[in-house]
């Protein structure tokens, strides 16, 4: 690429978040480049493929020093690639309370994305039982909006968690190529280095891309790399305040045994309960295989490990309080609270007892693992409410700029930011 090339703006990262920014700027006209660390191989369903995205440390996933583990998908489309297609509605009053109204671009992502609950026909035999048996209990257990193209979803696989081959699963791969395909430059493989600064305003970035540094310039750089990406490169712009008192969304995966479960793959998280109140949120989750071995190995239940068509589980995911540091190298310095564990204590339990109401046995709980690490550039902190950090032209949209403790998918939330910004910079 020529160094000396301008454009109107470049966004660094591909999530919901940089892609979502992107194609609208795209669309009224702007000169784009799109900058992602990771590769843009097509999606074929595969472990291999799988593991290229989300199981290369440092790169795709860390450990904190509370040994939990934070992992993040690295490819075009970000962790959409990997995630469970679920759209949790945003909350609009939190963001209102910093000057951050995104009503309207809420409406338009209904209008754009395939967003609704899955018909009769796609719900699993795993997610009845599940649903069945909270219900039983009196909670209120009921069906999740999922980005799901439901007339190309295929009953029977586990490739949500692979990357779906079908083309069923909305991932923020989908807008990253239709903003290329009407004109955008999207360069998979390139490492961004360096953001430029001059005269308190940002000029450009240096990237590493097929072995060689680039420079590109621009009017606008957005910065979405991601929740501990992004912080790591305001750092080195001098913003020392990114990375601090953050959230990493930690969760519990409960799971036991069924003499009688029907196997084959289904969409995960089809149904659950939100619990607002204690801070946790509860969902079906029938697992991928080798990753249910995997974690059924860490925690010793031999018994269970190789029993995948017969097992059963619950995701427990909590909201943590803020705390913790990301270092300038990428590092994640975060230990759980007291009221943390309390809060994942509680959920495993209610999953328990779910799980027990459906029958199943030999019921354990695995490692804590974080999937939504944010609130690292927050609005009102590193941002302002139009996103710009300190630095003229530089922005961020991402999980980073979320302002207090999460506890839920953020997709649904980036896109509408990502959005509300393209309108600004418009």
């Amino acid at each position: 690429m020529n160094t000396t090339t301008k454009f109107d703006a470049i966004v660094v990262g591909t999530g919901p978040g940089g892609a979502s920014v992107a194609r609208e700027l795209v669309k009224k006209g702007q000169k784009v480049l799109m900058l992602e660390w990771g590769n843009d191989v097509p999606f074929d369903g595969s472990k291999t493929r799988a593991m290229g995205i989300i199981g290369m440390p440092g790169k795709n996933y860390t450990i904190t020093s509370d040994g939990m583990i934070v992992g993040k998908g690295t490819t075009v489309g970000g962790s959409t690639s990997i995630f469970c297609a679920s759209a949790f509605p945003p909350p609009v009053s939190m963001f209102e309370k910093y000057g951050v109204d995104i009503r309207s671009e809420i409406e338009e992502t209904k209008r754009d994305l395939p967003i609704g609950k899955l018909k009769a026909e796609l719900v699993g035999p795993h997610s009845k039982i599940i649903a069945e048996s909270a219900k039983n209990l009196g909670i209120k257990w009921e069906q999740l909006d999922k980005f799901i193209y439901q007339d190309k979803c295929r009953l029977g696989c586990f490739m949500c968690f692979t990357g779906c081959p079908h083309g069923a699963k909305w991932t923020a791969r989908n807008y990253a190529h239709e903003a290329a395909k009407n004109g955008a430059t999207l360069l998979s493989q390139a490492k961004v280095l360096e953001i430029i600064i001059e005269n308190n305003t940002a000029q450009g970035v240096k990237y590493s891309h097929q072995g060689s540094v680039h420079t590109a310039h621009a009017k606008n750089v957005i910065i979405a790399a991601g929740g501990l990406g992004t912080p790591v490169l305001l750092r080195r712009a001098g913003i020392k305040e990114a990375g601090k008192n953050f959230f990493v969304d930690p969760m519990v995966l409960a799971f036991g045994l069924l003499d009688q479960l029907p196997g084959g793959g289904e969409v995960p998280m089809t149904s659950g309960v939100h619990l607002s109140e204690e801070g946790i949120m509860l969902s079906d989750l029938p697992l991928y295989p080798l990753v249910y071995t995997l974690l059924s190995l860490q925690k010793l239940h031999f018994k269970n490990a190789f029993n995948h068509k017969q097992a059963v589980g619950i995701m427990v995911k909590g909201k943590d309080d803020l705390s913790g540091e990301v270092t300038d190298t990428g590092g994640v310095k975060k230990v759980l609270t007291p009221n943390d564990h309390k809060r994942l204590n509680t959920g495993y339990h209610l999953a328990k007892s779910i799980l027990e109401k459906a029958g199943a046995k030999n019921i354990f709980k695995t490692m804590i693992i974080a999937g939504h690490p944010g609130g690292t550039a927050k609005i009102g902190d590193v941002v302002d409410s139009n996103l710009m950090t300190r630095y003229n032209n530089l922005y961020v949209s991402d999980c980073s700029v979320i302002p207090e403790a999460w506890g839920l998918p953020p997709t649904f939330t980036l896109i509408t930011l990502g959005k509300r910004l393209a309108k600004h910079l418009n």
